[in-house]
Formats: structure tokens, sequence, C-alpha cells
């Protein structure tokens, strides 16, 4: 009996016809262990959804998703308009574009409120000669990713109350950037941020990049009457890593599209994002929005009292739960104990688990007086794992 499998792998070794062997006539194989080959050592995420540490892992579905577009060719501007049509549509947002994760949001969100959709101004910034240069924001409000709002040429114009902020508008104002984790460190809210925007004709950009769960705040920063909303793909939304949302009006949705790729005499021309990356951020979004987020925090809290209540079989040992206010909203697991009992440092504790087997990384928050441990990206059974390690590295 004829066997097509038995034929191809005949055919396969004979030298010359088996090296003109098409992808899908050749015998499957195990996937190679890529990481091992190259040397790279993966670990359990105990630390959070942090861009050095790969951020989340993607569900099969965003996966399948990304595969199915790989394997064909559309027009990308039509691929944008379809994605963004839907992502606005479960957002309650007026347009919406995939980006280059939420940095790149920041980019040409900023060049959007820079150029409009005038193409002269498009083809010219970072020279901002004879337009709009300037962004106001509050003092308190600076910070590492305003590089990519920098990035468009424009000056940072700093100011801590209202009256500053209106003393400081000027026909150079291009927008006013509101960094939502840092909310209560500044004097100003973000409704009456929003509102000053609204006041004087100015857009008001929101950077809510970290700030999911809870799943409000997609929609929490649009109806504040923010003109612009960022977030990151890979982070809670578990979408790729290299990919972002910008939400809001859809003329600055527009005109941001144009300040980017495939638009080659762009300013953002290299922080492209491919059809994959589209389509997998609209899965990733949608199953976000059926998550029973209830659920899931009762999952995390579980974890963390497993972790907390095999530590705390060591003597001496204390562990609480804090849950950041916005950035990074889950809970986190806080070890310490007496050094005195067990001669353990914080530090050779925490490189005892990133050596040990497997691989455990815990959250960059962990400092001298506390271990911390991030639960919400620990995968079915990881909990377990992690906290025997913990009790093994306390002996």
């Amino acid at each position: 009996m004829f066997h097509r499998r038995t034929f191809f792998e005949a055919l396969a070794r004979i030298p010359i016809l088996g090296a003109a062997l098409p992808a899908w006539a050749a015998p499957a194989s195990k996937t190679p262990d890529y990481f091992k080959e190259l040397g790279v050592r993966p670990f359990i995420n105990a630390a959070g959804t942090y861009t050095a540490l790969t951020a989340s892992l993607m569900p099969p579905q965003v996966m399948d998703a990304m595969r199915y577009a790989s394997r064909h060719y559309v027009h990308l501007n039509k691929l944008q308009d379809a994605v963004g049509a839907r992502i606005a549509s479960l957002l309650g947002a007026e347009a919406a574009m995939v980006t280059s994760g939420a940095a790149g949001a920041l980019a040409v969100g900023t060049a959007a409120c820079l150029t409009g959709k005038d193409q002269a101004k498009i083809l010219r910034i970072p020279d901002l000669t004879g337009m709009k240069s300037e962004v106001i924001v509050q003092r308190a409000h600076r910070y590492g990713y305003d590089h990519s709002v920098r990035a468009t040429g424009i000056r940072m114009v700093e100011i801590e109350t209202v009256e500053e902020l209106e003393r400081s508008i000027s026909e150079k104002t291009a927008m006013l950037h509101f960094w939502c984790d840092a909310e209560p460190r500044g004097r100003i809210s973000a409704s009456e941020w929003a509102q000053l925007g609204k006041k004087h004709n100015i857009p008001a950009f929101a950077d809510a990049a970290d700030i999911l769960p809870p799943v409000d705040n997609l929609t929490r920063y649009l109806k504040l009457g923010f003109d612009l909303v960022c977030f990151s793909g890979g982070k809670a939304l578990c979408g790729p890593q290299s990919a972002g949302l910008l939400l809001g009006r859809k003329d600055l949705i527009e005109a941001a599209r144009l300040n980017t790729s495939p638009n080659s005499d762009s300013i953002a021309r290299g922080m492209k994002v491919n059809k994959e990356e589209m389509l997998g951020m609209l899965v990733a979004l949608e199953l976000y929005l059926k998550r029973d987020h209830a659920a899931e925090w009762k999952e995390w809290e579980r974890r963390a009292d497993l972790i907390a209540r095999s530590a705390k079989k060591r003597k001496s040992v204390q562990t609480d739960v804090l849950v950041p206010e916005i950035a990074n909203h889950v809970p986190h697991l806080r070890i310490w104990w007496d050094q005195s009992v067990i001669p353990v440092t914080v530090q050779q504790a925490r490189q005892r688990l990133l050596e040990g087997e497997p691989s455990i990384e815990v959250c960059p928050m962990t400092n001298r007086e506390r271990l911390v441990i991030n639960v919400s990206r620990l995968e079915p059974g990881q909990a377990e794992i992690v906290a025997r390690r913990v009790y093994q590295v306390l002996a």
C-alpha cells in the first residue's frame, strides 16, 4: 500500500531530491528547544509585566490569530482601518489604532498634535520651526518614557498648579501630557487636566500604559474627556509585547497614522506594526474584555496566600500583601524575616531563586527589607513551585 509520508521520508534521504523538497512535504519534527540552544535560560515570572522580563505570555488564541495573519497578504492600511474600527467600537472611542507599544503611541500621538494632517509639517518634524513646539506637563509627571514625546522635537514645559498651567499656555502649546500612574503625586487630577484641555482647546494625552487592571480603566480616561489615551499591549492585555493601543479623537488618530509606517517619509516610520501584531492585539483585547476579572483576582489572592503560608513555616518569617494604587494594580506578596534567625539576606534569597531549578525571577520592587513576589504572571501550578522554592531558600 502507498503511504505518502513514507514516500517523502524515503525521498528526503536522497541527497539531491531531498534538498529540493518543499516545506509542506518535509517530515514533521519536534520543535527545537531554541532557548536552550542559544544558552538563554527561561524563568518563572514572579516579577510582573516588565518589558525587560518580556512582560506577559500570549494566550493560544492570540498566537493562532498571529499564525493566521502570517499566512496571508493584505493591504496594511485597510487592516489597520478594520482593526482600529473594531477596537474603537469595543471601547467606545471615536477611533483607535494599534501602535508599536505604548512608547510608540506616545510618539505618534504627540506627532499628531503637532502636525495634524498637514503633509508639509509631517515631512518636517522634528524641525518645529514656525510650528507649535511645547508640551505642558506637571513636574511630578516627568518620567523616562516622556523621551518618546520629546523625540518629536518638542520642549517640555513643567508646571505644578492650574494657575501655572494657564500662564504657560501660548500659541506654541501643542499638547497637555498626563502620566496616569503619577496622578497622586501631582497637584492637578486627571479630570481637571482633561477639562483644562477642553477649556483651552488643546489636546490632552493620558499615558495609561500599565494601569490595567481594573478593566474599567480601558474607558475611564476617554470618559473623563482626554483626547488621546494609550495602553501597552503586552502587559495585562497579554497581546504582542511590541504592540500597544492609541485611542481617541478621530482626527488625531488619522494624523497619528500619517506620522508612522507604512508612510515612508514620517518620523515614526521605524515604529512598524505588522499584520500579525494588529490581529493579535485585537484578539488579545477581545479576550481581556471577556475575562472573569473577579475570579482572576481570587486566584491571585489564593496564590499569594499559598506562598505566604509556605514561607511562614520558617521561624521569624512575616508577610503582607501590597496592591499598588494605580500602575501594576495586582497583589504583591512581601516577605521578610529576622536575619539573625535565618542568616540569609533578601538579595541572597533573590539570587538563589534566580539561580536554582527552576529559575524564578521576583519583582524588581524587592529591596533590602522585603522579598516581593508578583503573583499575577504565574502559570497554573507555578505558585506551588514558588512556594516550595521560597521555603527552601529560607533554610
